[in-house]
């Protein structure tokens, strides 16, 4: 089988397969697979009305029938071993199904696999069911459609059974591939991080090598299987027995390591996959845009390897049944609960330093370089499995597949933190923008409602990370926002207080109990509202009653406690002993303390101790936000469908670019989302007719070649009464904006009401991002915008509702809230749906008391290559 255009999948066991159409040209394949099937297993294993036999399949693939017939197979070590097809019925949406599998591969998922292949481009053909003929005994086939996720429906009785999958997109079929994938990923995965021997391909004999290093590590990590080194100029390296190549191994290693400049790499990962090497990590550079690079995709591709790197640290796991260390890392670390992931080595060397520092260690460290295979999803699937992880780092530079991380690290998430290091939040990253979502829908922007809607903790520098780290490892997350600050010097205090409120925590109103019993506890001058000042000349054994008399109050969450040692004593000593397991989350404050951060009594775990108020209370903030998330309601999307999406969707078929102001409000329409009521003259015709029918007042708005700020820009007249002033308001914008003018939009003038701004941006990788925010006139001056990625949930839109500078005073009156949150969902509707919807614009909206309607649209459509993010395949 040729392994042009197809797709490297997973089986249920962690092997390698293409999966890929199949045409013409692979007829001989199709026909071997038929003479190696037995007469049982063809009755058994094949089924479908059309076509009935193999044979007749291979004969229907080699006169290529046309877009009615779609066939996928799956190949592994270049064999044929499985064929799934379609064939839709004249005149319908229905397609028939068939399938057969290699008598060896029967219980490898490989079924499975090619269905869901062929359920994600039937989907994309518009095709709605597929229907097949299954023969009453064949038990395990029913299964194989019953367990796909879908809709199903068999019949009951008789020597066969009709069976009917419904092939709409629902969060059961997604939930059920995502189990899937969990399963095989994990497998596969295993040939990385639990190897059974190892071999490193151009160890030097040299200490300042990197291979060297590597071997060296290696070695000192406690490996317990075999360990083999390829240099042809050495018969044993560190004591390792060493090879002149890779053929020359005594064993096929299951995981390789290669340290050898880009040629000789490329050679090796090739050599590697000869001897049946199932994984190899690639710490050599200079491979990536070289056709040494394109060697070694090709080498994975046919051999079934899973790769990390190239240019990369290396990988290490501290798995006490199976640790090693394949990096040239210059300091050994720790076992412990914390994965990592990082696309830049350096990341990765500071943040093992860091960790070492505190005492904290790792469970498993990912270095993925250039990211030829081996990528963040892959290790959000690892861990998910991998109970000693229980604390997800992640430094990406890019996403290849950002909507099924998004479902993975949500999943992740949900049992223990995933942190993530944001990169290129810079501005040189913003294109142009055409329209206001566009301006606000920076990559940044995008980036970051990614991580939110996910529940992934977020940080900008590597120091931030750490501090988040230790917080997490040493305290439990906090029950609120409600934050009371103790400190027996007061600056420190007022530090913190501030610290705390720029983070958005609520400073807690300690109550009326508590006050009392500070007062008795504490000197006269001591200030016992919150902030506490407790006073310096205290004793420590003072300032630990004073800490507990706090936690004690309900209305606190959290506390943080500031102290500087004294000549009277040191408070700090005592906090240890207030903080038992399973309490409030306290975190400790040393100003001045040598560390950034430490654990507040060396060698221990009791709390985090900060050397400032605001890196404290900034961990706290991040923690109350990752707690808020996890308890948070999930709000239904309450919409009535769409009566008739296939119209929507026949719109905006064969549109591209922005479209006439005509069709994009026409788009609204079959959208269901209110406007005003709009009516267009073109540039060219006559202003007569329609201003006759028209009731005044009205507004004219010019639709202008370059005129994006239409007010700014002189396209607005308002308040235009009487036809003869309304033809004569046209030939003003006529004359205005000459040969750029398109035509003019007339409207009813609007009640007055706040404007609003709700937009679409969509990206080709992340997909359609929803834009709210303040409209109108002074929306780039003002900015104050919330976006989230589509599909929004009823929980992402009251997020956006309340995600505004100015949300609090904006729905502190009368405004319909409930008609903008519905709005909100059905633009995050009409993205789904309309999936070329490249921008949308719809500025300003007005909302009031009693609704809210749009104003202005502006919609740009583009043609969209198909791609289903969801569908099980490696990373190429």
């Amino acid at each position: 089988m040729s392994v042009e255009a197809g797709s490297r999948a997973l089986l249920a066991g962690g092997d390698v397969v293409l999966v890929r159409p199949l045409g013409p040209a692979d007829t001989a394949e199709v026909l071997a697979l038929h003479t190696r099937l037995t007469e049982r297993d063809t009755y058994f294993r094949f089924f479908g009305a059309r076509p009935s036999t193999l044979d007749k399949l291979a004969a229907e693939i080699a006169a290529d029938p046309g877009p009615g017939h779609y066939a996928v197979g799956c190949c592994r070590h270049g064999e044929l071993v499985g064929v799934a097809n379609y064939e839709v019925l004249e005149d319908s949406t229905d397609a028939e199904v068939a399938l057969v599998v290699d008598a060896a591969l029967r219980t490898q998922g490989v079924a499975t696999l090619l269905m869901e292949h062929l359920v994600s481009h039937a989907r994309k053909s518009g095709l709605k069911r597929f229907l097949a003929e299954v023969i009453a005994e064949n038990a395990k086939v029913i299964r194989v459609f019953a367990d796909l996720g879908l809709r199903f429906e068999a019949g009951i009785g008789g020597p066969e059974r009709d069976v009917v999958m419904i092939l709409g997109e629902d969060a059961a079929y997604l939930d059920a591939v995502l189990e899937r994938d969990l399963v095989a990923d994990a497998a596969s995965l295993t040939h990385l991080f639990k190897p059974s021997s190892i071999a490193v391909i151009g160890a030097g004999r040299r200490p300042g090598s990197v291979g060297h290093a590597v071997l060296a590590n290696l070695v000192a990590s406690g490996y317990p299987g075999p360990v083999e080194v390829v240099n042809p100029h050495a018969g044993e390296i560190l004591g390792v027995p060493s090879v002149p190549s890779v053929a020359a191994l005594s064993r096929p290693p299951e995981l390789a390591v290669v340290c050898l400049p880009a040629p000789a790499a490329a050679e090796a990962v090739e050599e590697c996959g000869k001897r049946g090497v199932r994984a190899v990590v690639i710490i050599s550079s200079g491979l990536t845009g070289t056709g040494n690079g394109e060697r070694v995709h090709a080498a994975a591709r046919e051999y079934g390897m899973r790769l990390v790197g190239p240019n990369c640290l290396g990988v290490l796991s501290t798995d006490p049944a199976c640790p090693y260390d394949l990096t040239f890392l210059g300091r050994r670390v720790q076992p412990g609960n914390i994965g990592v992931i990082t696309q830049s080595g350096g990341v990765g060397i500071a943040l093992a330093e860091s960790l070492g520092d505190l005492g904290l260690g790792m469970s498993t460290l990912v270095s993925t370089g250039d990211k030829y295979d081996v990528s963040g999803n892959d290790l959000l699937m690892w861990w998910t499995a991998d109970r000693r992880t229980e604390l997800a780092v992640l430094y990406l530079e890019s996403f290849g597949n950002p909507r099924k991380f998004s479902r993975l690290a949500r999943r992740l998430a949900r049992t223990r933190p995933v942190l993530a290091v944001r990169s290129g939040s810079g501005g040189t990253a913003q294109r142009a923008a055409a329209s206001h979502t566009a301006a606000a829908a920076t990559p940044a922007v995008t980036r970051d409602a990614l991580f939110e809607q996910a529940g992934v903790i977020t940080v900008d520098t590597v120091a931030e990370l750490v501090d988040v780290i230790a917080g997490l490892s040493w305290q439990l997350l906090p029950g609120g926002p409600r934050v009371a600050v103790l400190s027996n010097a007061g600056g420190a205090g007022v530090l913190a207080a501030d610290a705390c409120e720029r983070e958005g925590l609520i400073m807690a109103d300690l109550s009326g109990e508590t006050r009392d019993r500070l007062a008795k506890l504490l000197p006269a001058e001591a200030a016992v509202r919150n902030p506490v000042d407790t006073t310096a000349a205290i004793p420590p054994e003072l300032f630990a009653d004073a800490l507990r008399t706090v936690l004690a109050d309900d209305g606190v969450d959290a506390v943080i406690a500031a102290t500087v040692p004294t000549a009277v004593g040191d408070p700090g000593t005592s906090l240890a002993a207030v903080l038992p397991p399973e309490y409030k989350t306290v975190f400790a404050v040393r100003p001045g303390q040598r560390a950034r951060v430490a654990p507040l009594v060396p060698g221990t775990g009791v709390t985090a101790c900060y050397d400032d108020p605001a890196a404290a209370a900034a961990v706290l903030a991040r923690l109350v936000r990752y707690e808020q998330w996890l308890n948070r309601p999930e709000a239904e999307n309450s919409l009535t469908p769409l009566e008739t999406p296939e119209a929507l969707r026949a719109f905006a078929a064969g549109r591209e670019g922005w479209l006439p102001s005509a069709e994009a409000v026409e788009l609204l329409r079959l959208a269901d989302i209110p406007m005003v009521e709009t009516h267009y003259v073109e540039a060219g015709d006559s202003m007569d007719a329609a201003a006759a029918d028209l009731d005044s007042p009205v507004v004219l708005k010019a639709d202008a070649d370059g005129l994006l700020h239409k007010t700014a820009g002189g396209g607005v007249l308002l308040n235009v009464h009487g036809p003869d002033r309304i033809v004569e308001a046209f030939r003003t914008l006529r004359s205005r904006f000459g040969s750029a003018l398109r035509g003019v939009t007339v409207q009813p003038m609007a009640e007055p009401g706040r404007e609003l701004l709700v937009g679409v941006r969509s990206d080709p990788v992340f997909g359609p991002l929803i834009v709210f925010g303040l409209g109108g006139v002074d929306t780039d001056l003002i900015a104050d915008h919330a976006a989230r990625l589509a599909p929004l949930t009823g929980a992402d839109a009251d997020l956006l509702l309340d995600g505004l500078r100015a949300s609090k005073a904006l729905w502190a009156g009368q405004l319909d809230r409930a008609a903008v949150r519905e709005i909100l969902l059905k633009v995050s509707r009409l993205a789904e749906l309309v999936p070329e919807l490249a921008e949308l614009d719809l500025n300003p909206m007005r909302v009031r008391s009693d609704g809210c309607v749009a104003l202005d649209v502006r919609a740009r459509l583009e043609p969209l290559a198909a791609d289903d993010p969801f569908l099980r395949r490696l990373r190429d």
